[in-house]
């Protein structure tokens, strides 16, 4: 089965093409550009439009058209996701309009004083949704791995400026865990993707769209080792210019270690399978998810 290896598409040159656009037009003359880019990676990108193809035709259930349409679409948004998060994050003139359905949840954890995790995929814009946590008024600790180029992201961190974010970087050393206990110490949110792993990584195999998959075992077996409130978070795009922020009442997972572990993915699984169904086109994975010798 081919794996995540932890890097995401994308060079210095167009970041800065779309970032110039985007200063003197704004967002639409971007997103028109963006048609042809997006065209481009649906007709040349084989090797990460196959498996979004069987994602749409096997497991969302389009017909043949539908998918190889759709696979054209998951590029698309994927690229508008990009801009807007360029767009928000530097301040740049927009019509963003934001609906955030939980927030109360959220501060429900901050008014706790024990710090919280937030759970979430790489489905949607979870760069905007973490920009806007700002105003639950405490730190917000973003868990990551360091997979995209330093030079690219040093470009990007030039235009965007300082994030309102802490990044705590996954390393071999484990020096990261001790990061995220010294946030959840200072009563802080620390949030992270899990839906991906990288190979070698311990996972956990539950049913995901009627098919067993394998995701990272290392957010739940924070959320089971912490004890501390979790809640699982969504950013997804409704409109060009419309969002639709979901977080769910927060959870612990105390108890066995193991049991916390089981429940807290399967908790995680669920909702992220419903968010996928609500939205098929805005989870963006481009490799083969599913382990294809475990069918279901």
């Amino acid at each position: 089965m081919s794996s995540w290896e932890g890097k995401s598409k994308g060079n210095k040159l167009g970041y800065s093409i779309f970032i110039g656009i985007l200063r003197y037009g704004g967002v639409m003359p971007a997103y028109v550009l963006l048609r042809f880019v997006a065209g481009y990676y649906f007709l040349f990108s084989y090797s990460s439009s196959r498996p979004i193809f069987q994602y749409f035709h096997t497991k969302v259930g389009y017909g043949w058209w539908k998918s190889l349409y759709s696979v054209y679409r998951n590029y698309y948004v994927f690229g508008q996701v990009l801009i807007d998060k360029v767009v928000v994050m530097s301040g740049l003139s927009n019509k963003f309009t934001f609906e955030f359905e939980g927030e109360a949840y959220l501060r429900e954890i901050t008014a706790a004083g024990k710090g919280g995790i937030m759970l979430s995929a790489h489905l949607g814009n979870w760069e905007v949704a973490g920009h806007l946590f700002q105003r639950l008024e405490t730190r917000i600790n973003i868990v990551m791995f360091d997979g995209e180029h330093e030079r690219i992201k040093k470009y990007l961190s030039s235009v965007t400026g300082e994030r309102n974010v802490n990044i705590i970087v996954i390393k071999d050393d484990l020096s990261h865990i001790y990061a995220i206990n010294d946030a959840l110490s200072k009563q802080e949110l620390v949030c992270m993707h899990a839906d991906r792993f990288l190979e070698g990584n311990k996972t956990v195999t539950i049913p995901f769209l009627g098919q067993d998959a394998k995701f990272p075992a290392g957010p739940f077996l924070l959320a089971a080792t912490f004890r501390v409130p979790v809640s699982l978070v969504f950013a997804c795009k409704e409109s060009n210019t419309h969002y639709h922020l979901y977080a769910t009442r927060p959870r612990e997972y105390n108890g066995r270690r193991r049991q916390g572990i089981e429940l807290a993915a399967q908790d995680f699984v669920e909702e992220m399978e419903a968010i996928v169904k609500k939205y098929p086109e805005q989870w963006f994975n481009y490799y083969d998810f599913w382990d294809s010798s475990n069918p279901k």
